[in-house]
């Protein structure tokens, strides 16, 4: 995906997650344009994962305070941390798109990258193969 010299573009729509969120388009690693519907979840790590972690920290993880306090944890972390606006603030993606609009974007899109161009590589002394 990386040495692609196509257009780009990316629209998350439900979960994109950690490293897979990193390989599969995003903008640090050339994609041109990356969008995400209002129902993606865009984070290091999942609410669940990062709960779990949370856990470990105490001595009992099933008591019920322990699981009430995950689940707050969950809820919060959904609100907050993993919604695409945050995404976007930060600069992971270009915009928020309501999911009625993403045809209109994905022409605009490949009408604006329709001339783009191709950058010439140097060659490297161990390139990556197809196997």
């Amino acid at each position: 995906m990386v040495e692609a010299d196509v257009p780009k573009v990316t629209i998350t729509v439900r979960k994109s997650y950690g490293g897979a969120y990193a390989v599969m388009g995003s903008r640090q690693l050339t994609a041109d344009f990356n969008f995400a519907w209002p129902t993606a979840r865009i984070a290091v790590i999942g609410a669940e994962g990062a709960a779990q972690l949370l856990m470990k920290r105490f001595p009992d993880p099933n008591a019920p305070e322990a699981q009430a306090i995950r689940k707050s944890f969950i809820e919060n972390y959904n609100l907050n941390m993993a919604i695409p606006w945050i995404a976007a603030e930060r600069g992971f993606i270009d915009a928020v798109i309501d999911p009625h609009e993403t045809r209109l974007l994905l022409r605009r899109s490949m009408h604006i990258l329709r001339d783009k161009q191709q950058w010439q590589r140097l060659g490297r002394k161990h390139g990556l193969i197809p196997v």
